[in-house]
This record gives structure tokens, sequence and C-alpha cells, in this order.
């Protein structure tokens, strides 16, 4: 299984010893040894993957790296997080999803209106399995625990990715600046119930729900 180690925050390092690894389309920032570049349709998963994404609009365009050596990856200066999954499915913004092992399954999920928050209709990017994967934020991201005690609430724009036995909803006609008298239009939160972990960041991305 290849090696992700993180070289500062921004830059991902992948060691690989005839190891393979998923990533994002044009990721790749330079390389060191033997190494193959294969552009994969449908984020690595075939026809039916491809058909999935086009009619969802998850959209996630990988390359598949393979060989011996080391490989470095980065995403317009933004943040690297390390996720380590044991038979888990982590739920990820499609554009937050840099690298994966090989052998994680990539996929789409319906999960509600969670999916709205980039105006991609009701369907999220999905990895599954055992090894690592890399996300990015917009600045330093955090995991925040949820527990069936606490449940948590998240603006949609600062979501990223979730993993474990998690539940989510959705508050309308309100959002965190409603309650300083700043909202306007429709708008929505996410709250989330379980156990598991929300990855959030520092700054808030344009969703279709209104200004949060």
């Amino acid at each position: 299984m290849a090696t992700f180690r993180l070289q500062g925050s921004r830059v991902l390092a992948v060691d690989m010893t005839g190891d393979a690894v998923k990533a994002k389309n044009g990721s790749m920032v330079a390389y060191e040894g033997r190494m193959a570049f294969k552009k994969m349709t449908g984020g690595g998963e075939g026809i039916r993957g491809m058909v999935t994404r086009r009619v969802t609009g998850e959209q996630l365009t990988v390359m598949e790296v393979k060989g011996h050596g080391t490989c470095w990856f980065a995403d317009r200066a933004t943040e690297i997080n390390l996720v380590r999954l044991q038979g888990e499915k982590l739920y990820v913004e499609a554009g937050n999803l840099l690298c994966t092992d090989a052998g994680l399954r990539t996929g789409t999920s319906f999960t509600g209106l969670r999916g709205a928050t980039q105006g991609n209709g009701l369907f999220t990017t999905t990895v599954e399995g055992t090894g690592q994967a890399a996300i990015v934020s917009d600045g330093p991201a955090v995991a925040l625990r949820v527990s069936r005690q606490y449940p948590l609430t998240v603006d949609p724009g600062a979501y990223i990715a979730h993993q474990g036995d998690v539940q989510q909803s959705f508050q309308s006609g309100v959002t965190f600046r409603t309650f300083m008298g700043e909202g306007g239009g429709e708008a929505f939160q996410i709250r989330f119930e379980g156990e598991g972990l929300v990855y959030v960041q520092p700054s808030e991305r344009t969703t279709i729900a209104g200004d949060v």
C-alpha cells in the first residue's frame, strides 16, 4: 500500500513501490522514479460510474498514478488533510477529494439536501474501504466530533466531509447569519446526529441555498 505523508500543509507526498493511487486530474506537481499516469473515466468506476456522475452532477475526474518512487500532489495551494479509513465510508464533496489509495472504492451516494451545497443536487462522492484518503480545504480543516448526546449543526458553506454512523437532516430558513440579523432569502443549516466526525473548513463556499 502506498504511503501518504504531508510536506508542509499544502503538499502531499506519496511513496510507491509498485503501488497505485487515484488522484484529482492535474494535481501532480512533481515526481521522482518511474511513474505511469492514466486518466480514469467516471472517477475510476467505469461506464456505470460515469453515467451516475453525469446524472447526479457530482463531478470527479481522476487519474491513476502507479510506479516506484515518490509523487507529489497539490491543489491550488489549499490545505491537505489525511483521513485513514478502516472499512469505513467517507462522504466528501467531489471538489475536496485530492487523492486515495487505489484499493479504496469511490462512488456516489444519495444524501439528501446536503448535496445541494455546491448546486450538485442530492448526491455526494463516497470513498469506502481500508486505506488513506487526502481531502483539501480552504484553510486548515477541523474534525468535529458528533455524539448521540451532542448533535452538531454546520453551515453548509463550511462543510467538506463526514464519516461514521452519522445521520443528517436540515433546517431551512435559518443560517448562522440569521442569528445576527444579517441573513436574507432562503437558506439552511445541516444537522448531524449519531457517532462520527464532520470536517469543516474556516471559509464558506457559495451555496445555492442563499447567503450563508
